[in-house]
């Protein structure tokens, strides 16, 4: 048994160096008819790398036909299938800009914002690159609107809003946790999730904006100067009241309605009251 494994190994090894000299060989070729059928070949054995050498020096000796068009096309897709999204965003773009009209023009600009989407950062980071996914696959949108990749498109465009909510979400609730460090950060807070919530107004975090919200007008109306207290207690009561219309069932009721019960006592009870909450 093994014997025969030994003489398996050797043969796969004679075989490999006898792949890698074909292919050393075929680099050196000038038969570029050849180059570009071989190319085919290693895109569909799914050798993107080689494919993608072998079309990269094609593209520009087969400028003007239409192994050229399908040559920029299929390096794109090499690209993407190596996980190289940038370069392969890159590649589709300049397809489409090359041929408008092209045969894979449709495939050229949805892959362009898929690849970018699917190199879009965590939403902690710069997101650049996400505001660029989603344009280029709302223009694959206009392009298309009869693609059947239409809807995943769509999807696609939701997640990366998701994304850029997230960020907003994640500001907001840190500008919240500074409180009154180095400066009014409740007011950023309600400014920053006002904005996520005006610019995305269907975003699954709606609800916790909304609460971080009602919070940070509570406490700005806690730690405000005499003469605002009783008009930024009045906002947090009205923010409960938009609060509780919108999430009569929120798992986040209960901390609302303690907010509104100490909001209406400090309406109430004058600013005796609201100086106490200073001191808690």
């Amino acid at each position: 048994m093994r014997k025969n494994y030994f003489i398996i190994a050797l043969l796969a090894v004679a075989l490999g160096l006898t792949s890698c000299g074909e292919y050393n060989k075929l680099l050196k070729s000038t038969d570029y008819e050849y180059k570009y059928e071989s190319a085919k070949s290693y895109f569909a054995k799914g050798q993107y790398n080689r494919a993608a050498t072998l079309l990269n020096e094609l593209i520009a000796i087969l400028k003007g036909t239409d192994k050229a068009e399908e040559s920029l096309y299929m390096l794109g897709m090499c690209y993407y299938n190596e996980q190289d999204y940038q370069t392969a965003a890159q590649t589709f773009i300049q397809y489409y800009q090359v041929y408008p009209r092209g045969m894979y023009a449709e495939l050229a600009r949805f892959h362009a914002g898929k690849s970018l989407y699917l190199d879009t950062p965590e939403p902690r980071l710069d997101q650049t690159s996400t505001y660029k996914a989603i344009e280029e696959l709302q223009l694959f949108m206009e392009y298309y609107p009869q693609s059947g990749k239409h809807q995943e498109a769509q999807q696609m465009i939701f997640e990366l809003q998701d994304k850029l909510v997230m960020k907003e979400y994640q500001s907001a609730k840190l500008y919240y946790n500074l409180g009154n460090y180095r400066g009014n950060n409740y007011q950023s807070c309600v400014i920053t999730a006002q904005n996520a919530l005006k610019d995305y107004p269907y975003t699954n975090l709606r609800e916790d904006l909304s609460i971080l919200i009602l919070r940070a007008k509570y406490e700005l109306a806690v730690y405000s100067v005499i003469e605002r207290k009783r008009e930024r207690y009045r906002e947090a009561v009205d923010e409960y009241y938009a609060f509780k219309n919108e999430f009569p069932e929120s798992k986040y009721m209960k901390e609302a309605d303690r907010i509104f019960e100490r909001s209406q006592n400090a309406l109430g009870e004058g600013e005796g009251v609201a100086d106490e909450e200073e001191t808690e």
